[in-house]
């Protein structure tokens, strides 16, 4: 079964948060979707080990920043790495956050939307919430990045969480002379070059080139 026909699809990337119990919450998603537009309705998956799951389902209510091609990859490594659980992911962010009816929507890349939860399904690993839109905004004429696009220019890996990952998901890489090709081993980044600088920091989840491994 050739599961990558799934990244012709059209899917975006999104920052996905929530708030309960005193803590915020945020992980990176993929799979949100309007609905209808009148009345304004969204769907997104969230995985069940996600503490954002948790965060949605007891709070009644999510938002989501669409992300832009000119979005901080970051951003990505930040909220789709590392557990909210874990970690403050609201503290010592560098872009704004604007609190909405108690729940904190990234203010960067295209545009936010906040949702109270009316519905949810569950599959075997997720569980896609069905939003009412409460407040929306544009932020910027920016293009939207596309998960495509995460995968292709920024050459990203997907969150193991994500609707879409695939667990023996590898970028095949042809060697280019004296290139040679340096896996990332927390967000998959892969840096192509003829040898890795001892102080490269990774552009998606800034860990350095010790957590790097030759692939060729």
């Amino acid at each position: 079964m050739e599961l990558n026909v799934f990244r012709s699809m059209s899917y975006g990337v999104y920052i996905t948060t929530s708030y309960y119990g005193g803590r915020a919450a945020g992980c990176i998603t993929n799979s949100n979707t309007q609905i209808t537009s009148n009345p304004a309705t969204v769907s997104v998956s969230v995985n069940h080990d996600n503490y954002t799951n948790k965060c949605i389902r007891e709070s009644g209510k999510f938002a989501f920043t669409i992300l832009s091609e000119k979005s901080d990859p970051a951003l990505i490594g930040h909220f789709g790495f590392q557990s909210s659980k874990d970690v403050h992911k609201l503290e010592k962010l560098e872009v704004p956050v604007k609190w909405i009816n108690g729940v904190p929507a990234i203010e960067t890349g295209c545009g936010y939307v906040v949702c109270e939860v009316i519905g949810t399904m569950e599959t075997e690993t997720h569980t896609i919430f069905l939003g009412k839109v409460i407040e929306a905004k544009v932020l910027s004429t920016e293009t939207p990045m596309t998960y495509r696009y995460y995968h292709e220019v920024i050459r990203g890996k997907s969150p193991k969480n994500a609707p879409t990952y695939i667990p023996q998901e590898k970028e095949e890489k042809k060697k280019a002379g004296n290139l040679h090709h340096y896996v990332c081993q927390v967000c998959g980044y892969i840096y192509e070059g003829e040898l890795l600088p001892d102080d490269f920091v990774c552009p998606i989840c800034k860990h350095g080139a010790q957590d790097f491994e030759q692939i060729d």
